[in-house]
């Protein structure tokens, strides 16, 4: 971890948690499987810090077999209470519940011809937004993009998809650049470069 770059003040000195925003937060992803991958750990993130969740993920991912939809549509009863059992994950039932409910949504969507990469990034245009905050205060928690994505998902038959939790799903892949200007990895999330 390199200590002499300015960084988004939320991630503190956490080893993970730095390394989380200097290579994943806010570079844009376009892939189904990995936006739908990335939204279900943000549902799983409600309530929680997203430090939990990254501390538990590579557990949630070997769990809940990688959270692929083409793999959690297979789940029935038992497989959900076997991962209820497993202490590496955030055992909460109606989060597991919602992850195979929205697997079966993602694969009922591409069947009808609609991309999940293609609904999600519609929201904003098909481009990043950049923003220009200054300071963490500035940065909302929920903007009227997120509000719009959160309703639509709702009436494609998502669940645990709200505004606060589409707007840090935004943040996380890309859709919307909220790295401080200060921050270095500013410049390159809003060019969409890596």
């Amino acid at each position: 971890m390199n200590t002499d770059l300015h960084r988004c003040p939320w991630c503190g000195t956490d080893p993970q948690y730095v390394a989380y925003h200097d290579e994943e937060w806010g570079v844009p992803i376009h892939d189904d499987t990995d936006l739908f991958v990335k939204l279900t750990l943000d549902t799983f993130q409600s309530g929680l810090s997203w430090l939990v969740v990254l501390r538990k993920r590579a557990a949630i991912l070997e769990v809940m077999d990688g959270l692929e939809p083409v793999n959690l549509v297979k789940w029935d009863a038992s497989r959900i209470e076997a991962a209820m059992g497993d202490a590496r994950i955030i055992r909460n039932r109606a989060k597991i519940e919602s992850a195979v409910h929205n697997a079966r949504v993602v694969l009922d969507l591409a069947k009808a011809g609609r991309p999940l990469s293609a609904i999600l990034w519609d929201h904003v245009g098909g481009k990043t937004i950049v923003n220009q905050w200054e300071n963490q205060a500035q940065v909302p928690d929920l903007t009227e993009e997120s509000r719009n994505m959160a309703r639509e998902l709702k009436s494609l038959g998502f669940k645990w998809t709200g505004p606060t939790v589409c707007y840090a799903f935004m943040q996380a892949v890309g859709m919307v650049n909220d790295h401080l200007t200060s921050c270095f990895r500013h410049a390159a999330c809003g060019s969409g470069q890596s």
